[in-house]
């Protein structure tokens, strides 16, 4: 750590993470070109940080300032699609009578 600043700071293969005193840690990484659209690489010590492999479904979330990416527990994406499954089917439930008649 410098003196006067709460960081330490490493460089990574063209990153940098930023480790404040809070314990939280930042990287800050270029977007590189992916086809028609732009991606963030997730480096392999990160993925295996947060046991997250490379095949795994991850959720992004934003609040429009900045973009959450979080990995989406198995048990936690099966109780959003029972909630979704739930919630077409008290809205469509006439519908759904109707086209099994």
């Amino acid at each position: 750590m410098t003196s006067g600043n709460s960081k330490a700071i490493m460089y990574l293969h063209w990153s940098t993470i930023e480790i404040e005193e809070s314990g939280v840690q930042a990287m800050i990484k270029n977007l590189v070109k992916h086809g028609n659209s732009w991606a963030v690489v997730i480096d392999r010590p990160i993925l295996d940080l947060l046991k997250i492999a490379p095949e795994s479904q991850v959720e992004l979330t934003t609040d429009g300032k900045s973009i959450r990416i979080a990995p989406i527990d198995s048990d936690d994406k099966k109780a959003k699609v029972r909630a979704a499954r739930a919630k077409v089917n008290s809205k469509h439930s006439k519908a759904f009578k109707k086209l099994a008649e």
